[in-house]
């Protein structure tokens, strides 16, 4: 067991710009497979979960992108970081004037990279590892979602919960580089970028990646 996730982080990570929105910075690893191994091993668990919190992942970029070119989307709002990671998104809503940003992700390690990064980039933002898919969604204005559609179960249910909030008149942004699980129909684009990212995470270094909304629920 890990007795200081952040001294873990900082030993196995290096802060530096991402690469789509350079304004942030956050603390990411070089390659997936050792810091991988490097997880399980110090947590003594096998069959773990990919480390998502330690890269910056094209469609979370996406999102960043468009909320730091596109403040209006936040400003002043109380925004959630949907199965958060590294908290780039969260991050980008309170650079982007945001009154409070909450990210959720439910691996415990999340929270020591929220932590860290959120420092690096001189924002607050708060942290849960409650599974919110347990339950209906919060009523906040606006809702991020990054890089949810890779697995087909999670993406059904994520989708199906973000439909329902959606329903109640929260603003649900989706960054997705095409996925295999993304849904073709049903979304309305509102950007799409070239996002830079690396063969260790993606099969090619360059991704299309969009940001996607889904359509106002009808009165």
């Amino acid at each position: 067991m890990i007795d200081d996730p952040e001294a873990f982080i900082r030993t196995n990570t290096v802060l530096q710009p991402v690469p789509h929105a350079p304004e942030i910075s956050l603390h990411v690893a070089s390659e997936i497979t050792p810091i991988w191994k490097m997880t399980e091993e110090a947590l003594g668990e096998l069959g773990l979960a990919p480390p998502f919190w330690a890269f910056a992942w094209a469609g979370g970029q996406a999102i960043a992108r468009y909320l730091l070119d596109n403040p209006n989307e936040v400003r002043g709002k109380a925004v959630l970081d949907f199965a958060s990671g590294s908290g780039m998104c969260a991050i980008a809503a309170m650079k982007a004037g945001a009154d409070r940003a909450l990210a959720c992700d439910i691996d415990p390690f999340c929270r020591a990279a929220i932590a860290l990064n959120a420092q690096a980039n001189g924002v607050l933002v708060d942290s849960t590892i409650a599974d919110l898919l347990d339950r209906p969604p919060p009523a906040v204005p606006v809702i991020l979602a990054g890089d949810i559609c890779y697995e087909k179960p999670l993406a059904e249910r994520v989708l199906a919960w973000l439909a329902v909030a959606n329903a109640s008149g929260t603003r649900v942004l989706i960054g997705d580089p095409g996925r295999s699980y993304f849904p073709r129909q049903g979304l309305e684009q509102l950007a799409q970028y070239q996002v830079q990212t690396t063969r260790e995470l993606e099969d090619i270094e360059i991704k299309q990646t969009g940001v996607w909304t889904l359509p106002a629920p009808s009165i």
